[in-house]
């Protein structure tokens, strides 16, 4: 078996290479993935080297025993295909023992979306006159109208926004850049906060230098941070905060535009999506919609 340090070395080397391409966020999972995956090899005797098929096999049954949902399942497998691959690449592995591990499948799920009316209530319900509601009613007026990933959102700097015309440069996933359109109502809450607001958001401290939406301690905003904004301003208008987060608002972006006729390819183009297949759940979920709309409305569905 080969020495644990050495092994180190190339799980470093390959999250170095995946770094390229792949968020921070990502090649972090992977690399606690492939540590997990260490681990346990370590308690069997073997090292990346040695192991074979039927030993991730062995080490994915134990995470499905010990309750690992089909998703965790399914990146860790696409992590130890990277890492495989990679070392085949670089001579270190002959054969790659992951290359035939079958994906579990996952369960077919439509994702989340609030009504019209009560994103409407989101936005536009009375917002207190201070410095951080500015900040918070600017970021979801834009997430709503870009469908921007909380990643995206928390990382904007002021040099990507462009109020006139009004449009987004994104930098999402694997440095990949898109524009976005901006609406009316998100170029006007973000003028109004970059001119009234930023400039009171942290009292005494230096604001995070570039950083479009700093926290209240002038530091760059966290995820964290954006999930309790949300769930703070939905119980504040009376929506059960357990049926919306960030993403929420990127899944009525693109169901919204979708209903109202946008098209296919363009929704996909501003969500930033690879694959035309992944932008197509929304039409499921702006096709499921209308069935209940006609279900619930049409006068020859009513029981007498």
């Amino acid at each position: 078996m080969g020495h644990p340090l050495a092994w180190r070395g190339w799980v470093d080397w390959w999250s170095g290479e995946l770094a390229i391409g792949h968020a921070p966020q990502s090649v972090q999972a992977y690399r606690r993935d492939i540590g997990d995956l260490c681990d346990f090899l370590v308690e069997q005797g073997l090292d990346l080297e040695a192991a074979q098929r039927v030993d991730l096999g062995r080490y994915l049954g134990r995470l499905a025993q010990e309750g690992a949902k089909p998703s965790t399942l399914r990146r860790r497998i696409a992590a130890m295909r990277s890492l495989f691959s990679f070392l085949v690449t670089a001579g270190v592995r002959q054969d790659d023992p992951s290359a035939l591990l079958q994906r579990p499948r996952l369960p077919s799920r439509l994702p989340k979306v609030l009504e019209e009316g009560e994103v409407a209530l989101l936005l536009d319900a009375v917002w207190p006159e201070t410095a951080l509601a500015s900040r918070d009613r600017s970021i979801l007026e834009l997430m709503y109208a870009t469908g921007l990933r909380a990643s995206e959102v928390v990382g904007l700097r002021q040099d990507q926004v462009v109020l006139d015309p009004g449009f987004l440069v994104v930098r999402g996933k694997g440095g990949k850049e898109r524009l976005v359109p901006l609406g009316e109502r998100a170029i006007e809450a973000t003028t109004r906060y970059l001119l009234e607001g930023r400039p009171l958001l942290a009292p005494g401290r230096m604001l995070q230098e570039g950083a479009l939406f700093p926290s209240t301690r002038g530091g760059v905003m966290t995820r964290q941070a954006l999930w309790g904004l949300v769930k703070r301003r939905a119980l504040s208008v009376g929506i059960d905060p357990g049926r919306i987060s960030p993403h929420t608002l990127r899944h009525c972006f693109a169901t919204h535009l979708l209903a109202h006729g946008a098209d296919l390819r363009a929704v996909q183009a501003m969500l930033g999506h690879a694959s035309l297949t992944t932008t197509q759940i929304y039409t499921h979920i702006a096709n499921h919609r209308l069935q209940q709309v006609h279900h619930q409305r049409h006068p020859r569905n009513r029981t007498v």
